[in-house]
């Protein structure tokens, strides 16, 4: 909005004073605008003005605008009547006049309602421009109502559904509700895979048509041919010798040949990612060594079908396929070739083929053979836990269907906190007629299901078994003494032995056993195992303490032997006509079999679990 605004002209003669008009051209200052009548003030025009300069200002209305259609007006223009407004009282100084050039003053804002002199406006002459001639009016058209429909109009059908791209991947509890579960036949897995690798098409998965392949000259297939069949047949002496030169190169940078081969497995076939825990950390290597320890032994059938065939069957467990076995083969070969640098060569690739196939033969015949008689795992519900120490706690189970296993013999748990991660407990009770189970678990630095266990496990609680393994079990032909030495929770196989024997009967046999610990607080099975003692007279126990306590007042009073495990059992020797079970820390059997070695106990005649690494002194 435009302000009106009061120009005070100061010159020789006095002042004089214009007002902005709309429509009127601006005015310059110490300029009389053309059309303006200059009217001479007087005394009370001076007055008013001074005391309008000291007022403060105020909002001013707009002026109406002039309509554009309006011929020219001259002549003076009658102002409206204004009521009067009282003036700030005081002194009125005179303005004097001052010779010389015309010197404007500051532009002061003005009300309307003050009217400092009174203004003549003339309007400036503006041309009419005569308005063009309009069109002739057209008629609107006339408005038609329609009418009332007979029929409700038509819905038009939904738009169709995209075709997803994949099999939708389900939540993870929708599936397996209140347990965490995560394996074989679970939506993840078919999400990734749409067709399986035996061949046949994956639930929820769409078909996928088979790849064209492009024509093969006769001469290369044939070549593909003759190779296929070479690699078919069993390893001979000089591929034996192929396989052990290879490994000693691999050996020394096993860690970046097993990532690698992960590697090649993971991208090339990512289906077989869901058969692995979230954290490869000790997972990585076991299939990797594994089969490097089945290659290098590949020159004795008897022992290598044993190791593998309880292989194949414990890795039912993990959702492992036929189909499987074809793609981690090459991807074996490829990681061995990558790192056995120069002298990886045809016949060395031939003679790796040639053992993998023998491998992997033996542990699918095992694996197929247990399918045919048990399920790949059973779901156990855990209905007590009994802290004994602050980190050992016993554990009774009961399987959801029969579970057949041997006293001395030890499976694989998997807890719903941590799925696909599997952890081997031996069994601390002779098979008995309700079915239950006893575990006894130690929780470990760092170990994930051994804490859950112990800490977090509870009546009620669901884990995953599976099958039964190991061979330190009777042997029922066999009927002589037997050393039965367990350190820490490594009781656990042992006092099962114990049970078998005393439900089958001694039959004129004695059973050393020797429970070692290093706290008084972690020979926790001693009370028990004195108990049967007490009523067997062939059963004997010895308690054996090498940490602080240890050859105190307190602990000879209390039956203790102090020293190392197997010092204390090379103190009760010779051994000889006995059969040893071992069980305990690794580093604890390999001490007492050196032990009962130099004693004169042959080889044959100490049982443990403990195999590769392990088991090398």
């Amino acid at each position: 909005m435009k302000s009106r605004r009061t120009l005070l002209v100061r010159t020789g003669h006095g002042s004089a004073a214009a007002s902005a008009v709309p429509g009127l051209p601006e005015a310059v200052p110490g300029v009389v605008p053309d059309g303006v009548q200059a009217v001479a003030p007087t005394a009370a025009a001076h007055a008013v003005a001074d005391a309008v300069a000291d007022a403060a200002p105020t909002a001013e209305p707009s002026a109406p605008p002039v309509p554009p259609d309006l011929p020219p007006v001259f002549g003076p223009v009658e102002p409206a009547p204004v009521a009067p407004r009282p003036v700030a009282s005081g002194p009125v100084a005179p303005w004097p006049a001052a010779p010389g050039p015309i010197v404007t003053g500051p532009v002061l804002p003005m009300e309307p309602v003050l009217p400092v002199v009174t203004v003549v406006p003339v309007q400036s002459v503006r041309p009419v421009v005569p308005a063009p001639p309009s069109a002739p009016p057209v008629a609107p058209p006339p408005f038609v109502v329609p009418p009332r429909p007979v029929e409700p109009p038509a819905v038009p059908a939904p738009p169709a559904a995209a075709a997803p791209v994949g099999p939708v991947i389900e939540p993870l509890f929708t599936s397996a509700p209140g347990l965490n579960w995560a394996g074989p036949g679970d939506q993840w897995s078919r999400a990734w895979a749409l067709r399986t690798l035996d061949g046949a098409a994956a639930p929820d998965a769409a078909p996928v048509a088979p790849p064209v392949a492009p024509p093969v000259a006769e001469a290369p297939r044939a070549a593909m041919t003759e190779t296929r069949d070479a690699a078919e047949l069993p390893p001979t002496a000089r591929d034996i010798e192929l396989i052990r030169t290879s490994l000693a190169i691999v050996e020394p940078v096993a860690d970046r040949a097993t990532a690698h081969f992960y590697a090649l497995i993971f991208l090339g076939h990512p289906e077989i990612r869901a058969l692995f825990p979230a954290a490869m950390d000790v997972q990585r290597d076991r299939l990797f060594r594994a089969l490097l320890t089945a290659a290098r032994s590949a020159g004795d059938p008897e022992g290598l079908r044993a190791h593998l065939g309880a292989l194949g069957r414990g890795h039912r467990r993990y959702g492992t396929l036929t189909g499987h076995y074809g793609p981690v083969g090459e991807c074996l070969v490829a990681a061995l070739a990558k790192y056995a640098g120069s002298r990886w060569n045809a016949e060395t690739e031939l003679a790796w083929r040639r053992v993998y196939r023998l491998v992997s033969s033996i542990m699918i015949e095992a694996a197929e053979e247990a399918a045919r008689t048990s399920p790949p795992w059973w779901r156990g519900e855990v209905v007590a836990h009994e802290r004994r120490t602050p980190d050992v706690a016993v554990l009774t189970v009961r399987p959801d269907q029969a579970y057949p296993y041997r006293a001395g013999q030890y499976t694989s748990l998997e807890t719903p906190w941590w799925p696909r991660v599997w952890r081997h407990f031996s069994f601390a009770s002779a098979p008995r007629p309700d079915g239950l189970l006893t575990f006894h678990v130690k929780a470990v630095q760092a170990g994930w299901v051994s804490n859950a266990l112990v800490h977090r496990a509870a009546p009620g609680d669901v884990l995953r078994l599976g099958p039964a393994v190991g061979g330190m079990t009777l042997d029922d032909t066999d009927d002589g003494d037997l050393l039965l030495v367990g350190g820490g929770t490594g009781i656990a196989p042992l006092r099962a032995l114990v049970e078998e024997v005393a439900g089958r009967g001694a039959g004129g046999r004695s059973v050393e056993v020797f429970h070692g610990a290093r706290t008084p607080a972690e020979l926790y099975e001693l009370a028990a195992l004195r108990e049967l003692a007490d009523r067997h007279r062939w059963l004997t126990v010895r308690a054996v303490l090498s940490g602080p306590g240890a050859g105190t007042a307190d602990a000879a009073a209390a039956g203790l032997l102090a020293g190392e495990l197997p010092e204390a059992v090379a103190r009760f020797g010779p051994w000889t006509g006995r059969t040893a079970y071992l069980s305990g820390p690794p580093a604890m059997v390999r001490r007492t079999t050196g032990v009962l070695l130099r004693s004169g106990l042959p080889a044959e005649r100490i049982r443990h679990d403990l195999v590769g690494d392990l088991a090398a002194p």
